[in-house]
């Protein structure tokens, strides 16, 4: 499909003029929208011919849809839209759209909002046209904004705009028309068209009071099999799993090197927020890693706010390697609905990435600790060390630390992420196993285990007594 029109971008020819519609003002027609290598479409069609719609839902009707409009506001006034409160507007992006319902039900279930469902596929049928479309349709997103404003007394800063794919820079363009946006999160900004652009054409921190976004397929198209932007677009940009591929969606391009086809005949999955069910037909490795996943991350976000704590690094890499297992005084942000909760006020003027690691499957989230155990012993000897962290709430699985020699007097670190939020840390389990067959004399403890969690970095300390191989060692605090 993006073949299509990759090739089609460069053939159609440009236009430098201006295009003027009543409602919505004016939009020039050339650089840097239109006449450059990656954008060589031109010409917008007008308000009329993609016909927005938006679609409200509150809890007063969770299930069926009441279409409001700005250009006959008493269709505002007439719905059971609430001025007292907060509005969040689900901007869908190219033949992705099914996740919008799936939201507003969980923002309802949590939150007394207005949630509003945008409807432009008439501007979404190829997606060469579609990349100029969404400048109509964000500036009717600006226009409904506007209206709430001077008819109806709203405040600009309790609109918040979610975008998807191309719908994260449709929102990007409401915003840059909106003055006092509230919040814009992109989810998985689309790349093509997009790289590298200036700001003023895709998402930006200038768009909103608060931007933040959601990566998952950041790589580009032609060389590492992804359609999401390179750019970092917001305040706050996450990366789970490095941003590039998600775990678990490796397992639907498999097939395609082995040719075995058979896996994707009638796939479905199911996915359930206590009684909100997500239900998903696999149709390729994009849809799983680019149009599934970051509205997935950001839905189970809204049910859990301590969940999907991320960190400040400047790359995975450094990440992965434990460099980065740092909070600053003010905590690290959570990826996610949440995320508007950290004070942008105090970050540094140079932007930062956080990075976090999910699961393959629901729920996605992980607890990241930093575990490091100090060792005490009667001899070096060869085996495994094991912890179990224990919480004010559960209880963690067995987590390996390390394997090989094991010298009393080392301290051996390791980073886990656990897939249960257990509270605040109350005790650690201590268990090594010896890599020998013959009866042993060798003894060790965990003299000290120190676990450092949580989005402000909490450190706790544990102390115990020597213990043979395969016995448990519980460690009180210090």
């Amino acid at each position: 499909m993006f073949r299509i029109w990759i090739a089609a971008l460069l053939f159609f020819g440009t236009s430098t003029g201006e295009v003027c519609y009543e409602r919505v003002g004016c939009f020039k027609d050339g650089i840097p929208w239109t006449g450059t290598l990656s954008r060589k479409m031109a010409g917008l069609p007008s308000p009329e011919k993609i016909n927005t719609r938006f679609l409200l839902y509150t809890r007063h009707n969770p299930k069926v849809h009441q279409e409001i409009s700005a250009a006959n506001y008493l269709t505002i006034q007439a719905s059971h839209f609430g001025t007292d409160k907060i509005t969040h507007i689900n901007i869908p992006g190219w033949k992705a759209d099914e996740w919008q319902q799936d939201m507003c039900n969980v923002f309802l279930k949590v939150e007394d909002v207005n949630c509003i469902n945008l409807d432009w596929i008439n501007g979404l049928l190829q997606y060469i046209h579609a990349v100029n479309n969404l400048r109509i349709v964000g500036a009717e997103v600006a226009y409904v904004i506007d209206v709430l404003v001077k008819k109806f007394g709203y405040s600009p800063s309790k609109v918040h705009l979610i975008g998807h794919s191309l719908g994260a820079h449709l929102a990007g363009e409401a915003g840059s028309r909106t003055p006092g946006l509230g919040r814009i999160t992109g989810l998985d900004p689309t790349g093509p068209g997009f790289h590298n652009t200036p700001n003023e054409v895709r998402l930006d921190p200038s768009d909103a009071n608060s931007v933040d976004v959601i990566h998952t397929n950041e790589v580009r198209f032609l060389f590492e099999l992804g359609v999401g932007t390179i750019n970092a677009c917001g305040h706050l940009d996450f990366y789970p799993n490095g941003g590039k591929h998600m775990p678990g969606c490796e397992d639907l391009i498999t097939p395609l090197f082995k040719f075995d086809l058979n896996i994707y005949k009638d796939a479905k999955y199911f996915l359930k927020y206590e009684d909100c069910c997500y239900k998903f037909k696999v149709f390729s490795f994009f849809d799983c890693n680019h149009a599934r996943r970051s509205h997935r991350f950001y839905a189970e976000s809204i049910l859990n706010p301590d969940a999907f704590i991320a960190y400040p690094c400047r790359s995975y890499k450094s990440f992965k390697a434990g460099n980065c297992f740092h909070c600053r005084k003010e905590g690290c942000p959570t990826m996610g609905h949440f995320a508007d909760r950290f004070h942008l006020k105090k970050m540094k003027p140079n932007r930062s990435y956080y990075f976090l690691n999910t699961g393959t499957l629901s729920p996605f989230t992980r607890w990241r600790h930093k575990l490091s155990v100090k060792l005490d012993g009667n001899n070096v000897t060869q085996g495994s060390i094991f912890l179990r962290v224990g919480g004010t709430t559960e209880k963690t699985g067995e987590f390996g630390v390390v394997s090989g020699t094991l010298k009393p007097g080392m301290t051996y670190t390791n980073l886990i992420d656990a897939d249960i939020n257990i509270g605040n840390t109350a005790s650690i389990e201590f268990i090594w196993k010896e890599l020998s067959f013959e009866h042993s004399q060798n003894k060790l403890r965990a003299e000290m285990v120190i676990d450092i969690s949580g989005k402000y970095g909490y450190e706790s300390a544990f102390c115990s007594n020597l213990v043979g191989p395969n016995i448990a060692q519980i460690l009180k605090p210090c």
